[in-house]
């Protein structure tokens, strides 16, 4: 999810993501050593919580890079509705409800109505798969989500001919979510897939982390990850899925259309306007790590560049 002035604040002010994780690592190896000598060993390194979840691993649509820590993946988030700074949802999100939990089916589909979780998601085996993720602000990070493949969630509903998009809806609770009490953001926080896209293989609903429940942080108790995309397309806290005939409205789209597009392809050749995308920070590799040369389609283009053809992906960013 990419990052929007605030009120009174010019961009010029804010502070570049790879800046920020420079000081972010350099603050926490500080305190990490300051830790050592009074912490044991065995404690220092933050480990895995929550329910342990029942899996296979997909290594057919895993990448064979190595993931990062579960401390990188929970602490430095993009979730503007516990904050705007990296570390906020993982301060803000600690006691987010997710159970119960139901999401509404709508739309242009034969099956419809309100779902519990448990029962959208029973009739398949979770699976594990290790995904690169890209976010726009030119920082990336490997992750070993566990969820569904979304295109056989969506199927169980039938969606009819008229269904040429699906369209998300996050949870809309100022209480639990501070961040939404701002207006840095139309709320509630929606996304949107072409149909075929949705029905890719490689597109995941996700329930889990590192063979865990979901941390508050990281989008429990249900999210999208779509891997060839931007991460602001990987919608947080779902509770509505909708069949729609017409291109859906996306936030970031709708916030800024000329710096978000609706289909937020990874395309090295299309910067955004205020950075490039032609290189990548990997979060985790390191302080003098050279960034790197960002993939088209986030590195999946041999599995889903034949989903554009003919398509303009410079003005179809």
């Amino acid at each position: 999810m990419p990052m929007r002035p605030q009120p009174g604040l010019k961009p010029s002010e804010i502070t570049p993501p790879e800046v920020y994780a420079a000081r972010r690592r350099l603050l926490t190896g500080a305190l990490g050593l300051a830790a050592a000598s009074i912490v044991p060993r065995a404690l220092a390194t933050a480990q895995p919580v929550g329910a342990a979840l029942a899996f296979q691993r997909n290594p057919a649509l895993s990448t064979t890079e190595t993931p990062n820590s579960w401390d990188d993946i929970t602490t430095y988030n993009n979730y503007y509705e516990f904050g705007t700074d990296k570390s906020d949802p993982s301060s803000n999100a600690g006691s987010f409800r997710t159970r119960p939990w139901s999401v509404a089916v709508t739309g242009e589909a034969e099956v419809k109505g309100s779902f519990a979780l448990e029962d959208l998601l029973k009739p398949h085996a979770l699976e594990e798969r290790i995904y690169r993720l890209r976010c726009v602000e030119a920082w990336s990070m490997v992750i070993p989500w566990v969820g569904v493949p979304l295109g056989e969630v969506l199927k169980r509903f039938r969606p009819t001919s008229k269904a040429k998009y699906v369209a998300f809806t996050t949870l809309a609770d100022s209480r639990q979510m501070p961040g939404q009490r701002s207006s840095v953001l139309d709320w509630p926080y929606v996304e949107g897939l072409r149909i075929d896209e949705a029905m890719h293989p490689l597109s995941l609903l996700a329930v889990g982390l590192y063979g865990r429940v979901l941390p508050n942080q990281n989008g429990a108790p249900l999210r999208l990850i779509v891997p060839w995309k931007y991460g602001f397309k990987g919608i947080k806290a779902i509770v509505r899925i909708s069949f729609t005939g017409q291109m859906p409205p996306t936030s970031w789209n709708r916030a800024a259309p000329y710096e978000y597009g609706f289909y937020a392809n990874v395309n090295p050749a299309v910067d955004h306007p205020r950075w490039s995308q032609k290189t990548e920070r990997h979060i985790g590799s390191g302080l003098f790590a050279p960034r790197r040369p960002t993939l088209p389609f986030n590195g999946y283009a041999e599995q889903v560049a034949s989903l554009y053809t003919g398509l303009d992906l410079k003005r179809n960013f």
